[in-house]
């Protein structure tokens, strides 16, 4: 069998288990990568929400970070939630030196509210993460943010994007999940020296749509960690995302996941 590429995800864990560090390993897994972890946040968490946040000191952030890139060959890293400026400026320094590409998602809201991304953290992240990503992945309301933009359609999504390469990124994907459609959901895809590319898929009528952002986000990591080329990888990341919101469902009370499993062959287990 042909060893999985190592895929690191840096994210916020959720005790759901819907979202974050979670969402980012079953992701991992499910598309043929071994999945390692450092964890920037502890959130208390449910599908009604979020009642909590720890931070663990950034110092040992750092300290995850640095363990796993000493033990493991690493093909591709993500980050999502990072919290605190503390926490951003300890691990950029590090992220900087890396050799293998990484897909940042500016995660600042969480899909029942709650804000995930201190104010002063914001800046740190523009400042320290976003020069250099390979793939910045927000969605409708963190591009918005990040560029103090206001964004209606697929034209503004484009203007976004430009600004965000012209940021630092080298790639974005603005996703259309938060875009006004009742048939498809359209993300925009910015790479220099391109034009921007409009990749569309069905829209999925469905409650059960936490994770979404880091699913994908994941998804496309694993994607360039096994070598895809990057608009291979988030085509390939869309996809899996469909799927598994089309046979999502409720584990518990309020909003469900997607379903990580679904492209699975689970009989006989």
């Amino acid at each position: 069998m042909q060893t999985p590429p190592n895929i690191l995800t840096i994210a916020g864990s959720d005790s759901g288990g819907g979202a974050g560090i979670q969402a980012d390993l079953k992701t991992i897994m499910a598309l043929g990568g071994y999945g390692m972890s450092v964890i920037a946040a502890l959130t208390a968490q449910n599908g009604q929400g979020v009642t909590g946040i720890h931070a663990p000191d950034p110092d040992f952030v750092a300290l995850q970070l640095c363990t796993v890139l000493d033990g493991f060959p690493v093909a591709a890293a993500k980050t999502g939630m990072l919290f605190s400026a503390p926490i951003i400026k300890a691990i950029a320094p590090i992220l900087r030196k890396r050799d293998f590409p990484l897909v940042v998602d500016p995660v600042s809201i969480s899909q029942s509210g709650s804000v995930l991304l201190q104010e002063d953290a914001v800046k740190a992240l523009v400042q320290e993460i976003l020069p250099g990503c390979d793939l910045l992945t927000p969605n409708r309301p963190e591009a918005e943010m990040l560029t103090n933009m206001t964004i209606d359609n697929l034209d503004d999504a484009a203007a976004a994007g430009e600004k965000l390469l012209q940021m630092g990124a080298r790639a974005v994907l603005i996703k259309g999940g938060h875009m006004e459609s009742n048939v498809v959901v359209t993300d925009c895809l910015c790479m220099e020296g391109q034009a921007p590319k409009h990749l569309p898929q069905a829209k999925v009528e469905t409650v059960n749509n936490h994770g979404t952002g880091c699913t994908l986000s994941a998804a496309i990591a694993t994607g360039l960690g096994k070598g895809l080329p990057l608009q291979v990888a988030v085509t390939r990341a869309q996809e899996f995302l469909n799927l598994a919101l089309r046979r999502s469902y409720s584990p518990g009370n309020g909003c469900g996941p997607v379903n990580h499993s679904a492209g699975l062959n689970l009989q006989g287990i």
